[in-house]
């Protein structure tokens, strides 16, 4: 295993990290405030190749590697998670199913434009009342008469980029009679400017409020046979092979702002005075910074395992399912500890939205939640190594 950096990925490092600070950093706060889709950061990123980062260059993509991304996500998470997130759910979430799943026409109609930019794409697995357990969903696609398209009827909730996704992989019944249930589910590729289709409530969230996050309806909406992904009643197999990729997308997420978070409790720790000394000085605080850069550095290792395995995967055909969940699941809690950890380390000041940390510990808590609780991942790990099914 190799884990040093190419000078290519130095490169895209620096390049993104540059950019993160100087376009997405000044207006960070700004978004998260009013709950707004920063769309104009998005088509800069578009232009920069950031929302096609492995999509190949055919299909309008950067055509880079899983390191690549996992290295872009970072250092735009070091600037605002609610962007990161935007990103992941079109490299990870939309790109990666229509790669791995699409037919070509399907690819050259629809990843083509959000690799690019020029659309935004989005990812609906959960309902109101189905969650990690998707097989209870309650939306349902039945077939047409004449066997040309299906009607979609249903709600889903919890859709990043719903408020204004162009095109969105939708996870639906399609035969609730069939055993398992999870075995009657089937995805398709939604154009939101279809009559039947409605944009829901949006989310009231707690943090990544940039992120738009908003339920979504379908009528009687007609979807052609041909937007189907995949096979019929594959439906849960893809989601749950797109959830590996999504899962080191958002490990890198975690990683960022647990970064951002340990450099400004550093930097704190250097400056701040009481009793006479530097507050880095006492031994409390140093144990916070040790722990703190212990589980940033840990959190980064299994990131790197986890890209490599996915790209090992390319050719292989392996799943990388225990090394996704792995890294999402340390990096995740890593991002909660440290977000926490620089709070107290400020103390009151911590606690004030003149600093960003309140931001960046807001931002953290979806990490343990979304692509699969931090149980849900813990599950998945343990029957993975107990050879359970």
């Amino acid at each position: 295993m190799d884990l040093h950096l190419t000078e290519e990925h130095k490169m895209i490092q620096e390049m993104v990290g540059d950019f993160a600070q100087k376009e997405i950093a000044p207006v960070a706060e700004h978004y998260d405030e009013v709950g707004e889709f920063p769309l104009p950061i998005i088509k800069k990123m578009g232009a920069l190749g950031l929302m096609g980062i492995e999509v190949p260059e055919e299909y309008e993509g950067a055509g880079m590697d899983t390191v690549a991304y996992v290295l872009a996500m970072e250092e735009v998470a070091k600037a605002d998670v609610a962007t990161s997130t935007i990103m992941s759910v079109n490299n990870s979430l939309f790109n990666y199913g229509l790669l791995h799943f699409g037919t070509e026409e399907q690819k050259h109609k629809y990843l083509a434009d959000v690799a690019s930019g020029r659309k935004i794409g989005a990812y609906s697995l959960t309902e109101p009342m189905s969650g990690s357990d998707a097989g209870t969903m309650r939306s349902r696609a039945t077939l047409s008469d004449d066997g040309s398209y299906y009607i979609l009827n249903g709600r889903k909730s919890w859709v990043t980029g719903g408020p204004v996704a162009d095109y969105i992989v939708v996870f639906t019944m399609t035969d609730p009679d069939a055993k398992p249930k999870h075995h009657g589910v089937s995805a398709f590729i939604i154009e939101t400017d279809k009559p039947g289709f409605v944009r829901g409530k949006v989310e009231p969230k707690l943090g990544i409020r940039a992120s738009a996050t908003s339920e979504i309806l379908f009528e009687d909406y007609k979807v052609p046979v041909e937007n189907m992904l995949g096979k019929p009643g594959k439906g849960f197999k893809i989601a749950m092979t797109v959830l590996d990729a999504g899962r080191i997308g958002i490990a890198s997420q975690s990683l960022g702002v647990a970064e951002s978070a340990y450099d400004a409790a550093l930097e704190w720790a250097r400056e701040r005075e009481a009793f006479g000394k530097k507050i880095g000085q006492f031994e409390g605080i140093m144990w916070k910074i040790a722990d703190m850069k212990t589980r940033i550095e840990a959190s980064r290792l299994l990131i790197y395992q986890a890209a490599l395995a996915k790209e090992a995967a390319k050719s292989s055909g392996q799943r990388f399912t225990t090394e996704a969940a792995m890294a999402k699941l340390f990096a995740s809690e890593t991002a909660m500890f440290c977000t926490h950890q620089a709070i107290q380390i400020y103390g009151g000041m911590g606690y004030s939205k003149e600093l960003p940390l309140e931001r960046y510990f807001r931002d953290a808590k979806i990490t343990e939640i979304y692509e699969g609780t931090s149980e849900i991942q813990r599950l998945v790990i343990a029957r993975n190594e107990l050879h359970l099914r």
